[in-house]
């Protein structure tokens, strides 16, 4: 057990996950105030915080699944990148697998090593809940990241993309772009459609669509990989001669849509993608693409994991909240990107 957390407060943390989830609210020492301005100024208030003065050494565990596609690799680089922001921050990063009985012993081993705090992003929720359950239980908070545990006593805190929200972001877009053509032909390329978070985009999607009197007109779904982003958009273009747009889910497996794109000569329609990788954000940069724009899905959750996880070990808030403590669920926007703010985000894109 390192020296940073005494045994007082990993009883608490032990405590809080056994008795209620309400508990995990309990006030943390809140930031340092705003020094009054003397002067008498009209500026708006600044907000102060002592959040990034370096405090007692902290141990993070971090797992993840293996970086077998773009934005799964990013997700461990960035956190890796945010962790050594902090001098007080000692990262373990256990090898990322695939493999959910290794995972599960990766997170026994932080356990036993008896680290301050625990950044876990399950390659399944469910399995790994009853781990870091038992994580909780040691008294040692865990940041759960994209993959929703299926109980709330396995974690201190949440990180999440906004499935939902893409899709209603990216059928806004497409609402913007086709609303004065009310027989505009509509095309989805989802991810695998077994999971609920696939589901959840087709849904927001659907909604979004909705609202400005569209609808999808043909679908087809893939796997997030290159070869099944190619052949699902072959199967699409082969089936559908005419479309107006496209949503693309996922930027990753949008790499083989562009290219079943390119080989059947289509450019009659527009394309939003899924994600925000690099890549897509210089096509769409460029102008000379089907490309025209594409939803965020952050791949700093798992950094924004690291610095939740620094906080609650210091027992600080997270600043500009006036609560004090850690929110117990941090759910990110999911932004449309165009050539008009590409700028914006195109620096911390991930690499298809």
């Amino acid at each position: 057990m390192s020296a940073s957390l005494t045994s007082r407060r990993r009883r608490g943390y032990a405590a809080v996950a056994v008795l209620s989830v309400a508990a995990f609210l309990t006030a943390c020492t809140s930031n340092a105030p705003a020094e009054e301005d003397e002067g008498g100024s009209d500026a708006a208030p600044v907000a102060v915080s002592d959040n990034d003065e370096p405090g007692d050494t902290v141990v993070i565990g971090f797992s993840a699944p293996a970086a077998d596609h773009g934005w799964m690799g990013a997700i461990t680089t960035a956190a890796q990148a945010e962790a050594e922001k902090y001098e007080d921050v000692e990262l373990r990063v256990a090898e990322g697998t695939n493999d959910v009985n290794l995972q599960i012993s990766q997170i026994e081993q932080f356990i036993n090593d008896g680290v301050d705090a625990i950044v876990l992003l399950p390659f399944d929720g469910g399995a790994l809940t009853d781990v870091a359950t038992r994580a909780m239980e040691a008294g040692i908070p865990v940041i759960n990241v994209d993959r929703e545990f299926s109980s709330p006593f396995a974690s201190r805190a949440t990180v999440l993309g906004d499935n939902y929200g893409m899709g209603v972001s990216a059928g806004t877009y497409l609402c913007e772009e086709l609303g004065d053509n009310p027989d505009a032909v509509v095309a989805e390329i989802a991810g695998i459609d077994s999971l609920p978070l696939t589901q959840d985009r087709s849904q927001g999607f659907a909604d979004a669509l909705e609202g400005c009197g569209l609808e999808v007109s043909n679908r087809v779904a893939a796997d997030f990989t290159v070869q099944g982003g190619e052949q699902a958009a072959a199967n699409l273009l082969q089936a559908a001669p005419q479309i107006d747009a496209i949503w693309n889910h996922d930027d990753d497996q949008g790499v083989g849509v562009l290219a079943a794109i390119e080989n059947a000569g289509r450019d009659e329609f527009f394309m939003v993608g899924g994600a925000g990788s690099a890549n897509v954000m210089r096509e769409i940069q460029s102008g000379d693409s089907v490309l025209q724009a594409t939803v965020v899905y952050p791949s700093t959750q798992a950094a924004d994991g690291i610095r939740l996880a620094r906080l609650v070990a210091h027992e600080k808030s997270l600043a500009d909240l006036a609560s004090s403590g850690v929110p117990r669920t941090v759910q990110l926007f999911a932004p449309v990107v165009t050539a008009d703010n590409v700028d914006q985000y195109i620096d911390s894109a991930f690499e298809s």
